[in-house]
């Protein structure tokens, strides 16, 4: 277990006044807390002491560090403040409690979205601390970048605020609107229909109004630029197979840093906005999870592959911010492996195998999301399993990213069931390599990879050995009315309605419906106070297939959707390990 017990960092924050003080987070303390260090002295120190620890965090402009702060796990919480040194303290006074929905800050001033049990709110707090609701109601928004918030919501000046909007869609595709953060006046509007927008950053150069935002108009996605009070807009063309995600301007708004995606390779590109192309930057081995350009016009970025834990380097492969103590042992590098899916489709997975010949025991680990995508990425979970003599196959199902956006969409009005026939189509493909045994295989996941795992438990009960399901949700139709109000947007998005709305769509995907088939041996791990997979849509059916004879193990832990404590998550993969040892 040192591969979870040595620290990890997160990519760390700045203040253009002070870029040599750094916030991150890091588990050195125990659990995901913010630390900061001044890079002079190297001298570091524990800012948060969060009980059920920190996964948002950011630096103002003022020096001060900002974290989400929510006390039980549930997400709904408030943005805290804190100089480096200094008390914590709510960063907007008077805000009621909710969940966040970005955040950003300028020219003293900070934009921020919030969700509530009522409404959706996009607010802006002037530099005299005045507050304004530029748009509120029934319907999802954010102000900002969705992930990693603290970027395009206000503009340098401070004088515009980008909202992400879903008035003529849903919470799947946004539009933009941009207000004047002094009156409350739009000032322009952009959307495209049966698209996403993802607002980047503002420019950073006075007087320049231009909008780095995602386009999604060609086959992947694409850096582009808008002037809200013009109506002038650049799609930029960057001759790149697969992605290329807009991260960030240079300083000075000469360039934009992207982040190219294909087949599970990661690079970072600077492009010229006029027109002059692409030049590499960085193309370690691995993945690359964020990146930004310091105030020196340096490169900094995070990365990690199957013999690194998470280290931040600069453009020339340098270390700038390493996690204390001994590294992490390193784990086994994947292969990729592609194979057809029953539509013809050619589905991308990464495989690691034990030393010795195969077939080997398989556990075939489905990924959450599911817009997200399996890399060569230090994880210590599937380290563990190939340390304990399983193979363990990745898959990149449809609904992944870096595979063309209409793949990426295929999910919507359509969830579960492609998945599914990917995931088996890989097994089959596994084993006719003669890489996993089929008397020996197991499927696990975590969030949407363990609302499959509950979903197959029953649809495909004789391909199993034992299944294994981390934060899942067993009843779809109980989890979409306990979850949080992001969360039933999402549902509603992808299934076409609530389960009023549509409820053979539900009855059709949700796991409840195939529990009389269910017969493999079945752990569960949950956090009680989840709100995107919460508790009430796991003890149903659990209860439904205990009530039929299925062996169950059932661990909860104090938290939501993540477990932040470093010894609770080296509880939970010594749980996985003896469930899979002993029955597969």
């Amino acid at each position: 277990m040192r591969r979870f017990r040595a620290p990890r960092i997160g990519f760390p924050a700045w203040a253009a006044t002070n870029p040599d003080r750094l916030a991150f987070l890091s588990t050195e303390g125990g659990s995901g807390q913010v630390w900061a260090i001044e890079r002079a002295s190297g001298v570091r120190h524990q800012v948060t002491d969060e009980p059920i620890g920190v996964e948002v965090m950011l630096v103002a402009p003022d020096g001060r560090i900002v974290w989400w702060r929510d006390e039980t796990g549930d997400e709904r919480g408030r943005w805290m403040a804190a100089a480096p040194t200094g008390e914590p303290a709510p960063l907007v006074p008077g805000t009621p409690d909710g969940w966040a929905a970005g955040i950003s800050f300028a020219d003293g001033a900070v934009a921020l979205g919030l969700v509530t049990d009522d409404d959706y709110r996009a607010i802006v707090v002037s530099p005299n601390g005045d507050r304004a609701i530029l748009q509120a109601g029934e319907r999802p928004l954010g102000v900002g970048r969705l992930d990693p918030p603290g970027t395009g919501g206000i503009s340098a000046d401070g004088g515009l605020v980008c909202v992400r909007h879903t008035d003529h869609g849903d919470i799947l595709h946004h539009a933009l609107r941009i207000f004047d953060a002094r009156d409350g006046a739009v000032v322009g509007e952009l959307a495209d229909d049966g698209s996403n927008l993802d607002p980047v950053a503002w420019s950073p150069r006075p007087g320049d109004d231009r909008l780095l935002f995602t386009s999604e108009l060609g086959a992947f996605e694409r850096p582009a630029l808008w002037s809200p009070r013009t109506g002038e807009r650049l799609d930029l063309s960057v001759d790149l197979p697969g992605a290329a995600i807009p991260l960030g301007w240079w300083p000075d708004g000469s360039a934009i840093l992207i982040r190219h995606e294909h087949e599970g390779t990661f690079e970072l590109h600077r492009v010229d906005p006029g027109g002059a192309g692409a030049t590499m930057i960085a193309a370690p081995a691995g993945e690359i999870t964020e990146a930004a350009v310091r105030p020196d016009g340096a490169v900094w970025f995070l990365a990690s592959d199957s013999r690194h834990a998470p280290r931040v380097l600069d453009e020339r492969g340098s270390d700038v911010l390493v996690p204390p103590g001994d590294p992490a042992p390193a784990g086994r590098s994947p292969a990729s492996f592609w194979f057809e899916n029953p539509r013809g489709e050619r589905i991308q997975a990464f495989v690691v195998t034990p030393p010795g010949e195969g077939p080997h025991p398989t556990i075939v680990s489905v990924h959450g999301g599911p817009e997200w995508h399996e890399r060569d990425a230090f994880d210590p979970e599937t380290h563990a399993l190939v340390d304990a003599g399983f193979a363990v196959a990745l898959i990149n199902y449809r609904g992944s990213t870096g595979y063309r956006i209409t793949f990426r969409r295929a999910l919507i009005g359509d969830p579960w069931l492609p998945e599914t026939e990917d995931i088996l189509a890989g097994l089959d493909a596994l084993i006719a390599a003669g890489v996993a045994d089929p008397d020996r295989v197991a499927l696990g996941g975590w969030s949407w990879g363990g609302c499959l795992a509950c979903l197959n438990e029953g649809l495909h009960p004789d391909r199993w050995k034992a299944v294994f399901a981390g934060i899942p949700a067993g009843d779809m139709v109980a989890a979409h009315y306990a979850s949080m109000p992001e969360i039933q947007a999402y549902d509603v998005a992808q299934y076409g309605g609530t389960p009023a709305e549509v409820p053979e769509m539900y009855a059709e995907r949700n796991p409840m419906t195939y529990v009389d088939r269910a017969r493999a041996p079945v752990l569960v791990i949950a956090g009680e106070h989840d709100p995107r997979c919460p508790i009430e849509g796991v003890t149903p059916w659990v209860d439904a297939i205990r009530a039929r004879g299925v062996p169950v193990e059932v661990h909860l832990y104090q938290a939501g959707h993540h477990a932040n404590d470093v010894e609770e998550q080296v509880r939970q993969m010594e749980l996985i390990l003896d469930f899979f040892r002993r029955n597969v």
